[in-house]
């Protein structure tokens, strides 16, 4: 494989901890209908604690959350792909504290009583499409410019579902509680920890 393919593989797009911090707090500026608000800062950050591609966010039921909403239960026909190489099967995400949290706030007062989880404004289930144009919307007023691969910074336009999914990946490689890329292969659930080397390996030396 050349180094180009190889670069052509690798992450190009991901948030640091503190933008995203300012992505979710941007969720509550007067530009958003205030009951969308909620919803909004619980996508992101379930997007970028979870590290669920958005063709399976948008599958996530309201029963899927379990145990008080600390975990996130994925049953096999939602996933792309499996976190090992043998017969898919269903698979729960823990969730952190502050999840939970936004979550729980979020549930608590809905506009919209759907089996869903996340409706839109005219359906009872948003779209992926709905996802990427409300994520946009937000990271234009939170002004949010992203790290690239090749050292230059990003526009909001760049922010998408799938950065935020590297931003996953991102976090994990720069906090210090010893993750590796195998920690990350499970997180994002990769089909082999080949893929999750390809693709995050540099992440190490940023």
């Amino acid at each position: 494989m050349t180094q180009e393919t190889n670069s052509n593989i690798r992450a190009k797009v991901w948030l640091e901890p503190t933008q995203v911090d300012t992505l979710r707090n941007a969720c509550y500026d007067d530009t958003f209908a205030s009951y969308l608000q909620q919803r909004n800062d619980a996508i992101i950050g379930l997007l970028y604690d979870s590290g669920l591609r958005v063709g399976e966010l948008v599958q996530v039921d309201v029963e899927m959350l379990r145990d008080n909403n600390t975990a996130l239960y994925l049953p096999a026909n939602v996933q792309k792909d499996y976190p090992n190489e043998n017969t898919p099967s269903a698979v729960t995400i823990n969730l952190d504290s502050e999840t939970t949290r936004t979550l729980n706030s979020y549930l608590a007062s809905r506009w919209k009583e759907t089996e869903s989880l996340f409706p839109s404004r005219k359906s009872n289930r948003i779209s992926e499409q709905g996802i990427r144009y409300m994520l946009h919307a937000v990271a234009e007023t939170a002004d949010v410019q992203p790290f690239k691969l090749d050292g230059s910074r990003g526009d909001p336009s760049d922010v998408t579902p799938h950065s935020l999914r590297h931003s996953v990946a991102y976090r994990m490689l720069h906090e210090n509680n010893g993750n590796t890329l195998y920690d990350v292969r499970n997180r994002l659930r990769h089909r082999s920890i080949q893929t999750t080397e390809r693709v995050y390996d540099h992440f190490r030396r940023v």
